[in-house]
């Protein structure tokens, strides 16, 4: 089996987009999660957008929303911006650079509109550092009805579920030690001690899951 997470992009013209071929392969997947588990309306932060592509699909998909891209990797936003452009849809912002670690995010032009943060395939392509920023985030910033989005791979009790996500795991790690896997259980604890609980757990292809995250109810 192919891994649906492996780090790739290939140009696409001389538009500056890029093609992530994990995006294309998720595309429909994770939006038919997307479909049930979305607040009416608000904004919607993606973090780590890559390639951009999510974004360009999906905002059309949710015309009562807004799409805000970010990404860690300053070289990354043009080649968002072009894939938004391409799209041809008015709910799409300009995508920001946003450190998912850093205690301060951008997002003075979102305020209280922020409902949704959604991430596909950050966590175990970055240091845990911009998990846990993530996590932190989410149970600071999101509002009693906002949700977080989380998909990609995750360990079981400590190990892969595949041997497609083993083989994944040793190519990140030997990409950079910080990388890898994380551990479904050790990211819903992380989750809880931000304030946050697990209300949904999807099973998705190749493996994957998408986790739906909502602020705890006092």
């Amino acid at each position: 089996m192919i891994s649906d997470n492996k780090p790739n992009f290939v140009a696409v013209g001389d538009s500056g987009r890029l093609n992530a071929p994990a995006a294309v392969r998720n595309r429909e997947p994770i939006l038919a999660v997307l479909r049930t588990v979305l607040p009416a309306a608000g904004t919607i932060l993606e973090i780590a957008s890559g390639s951009g592509q999510h974004g360009a699909w999906y905002a059309a998909e949710f015309p009562r929303h807004r799409w805000a891209p970010s990404d860690i990797d300053p070289e990354a936003l043009a080649g968002i911006d072009a894939w938004a452009r391409e799209a041809k849809s008015d709910n799409i912002l300009p995508a920001r650079l946003l450190d998912a670690g850093a205690d301060d995010w951008p997002l003075a032009d979102i305020g209280e509109d922020l409902t949704v943060m959604f991430s596909a395939n950050m966590i175990h392509i970055a240091p845990w550092a911009a998990g846990m920023g993530l996590l932190a985030a989410a149970g600071r910033l999101l509002p009693s009805h906002g949700i977080l989005f989380l998909y990609g791979p995750f360990l079981r009790d400590g190990k892969p579920a595949t041997e497609s996500d083993a083989q994944f795991d040793r190519f990140l790690k030997g990409r950079d030690p910080s990388w890898g896997l994380r551990d479904f259980d050790q990211v819903v604890a992380t989750a809880e001690s931000h304030g946050l609980e697990l209300s949904q757990q999807v099973d998705m292809p190749a493996g994957n899951l998408s986790l739906i995250f909502r602020p705890a109810v006092p």
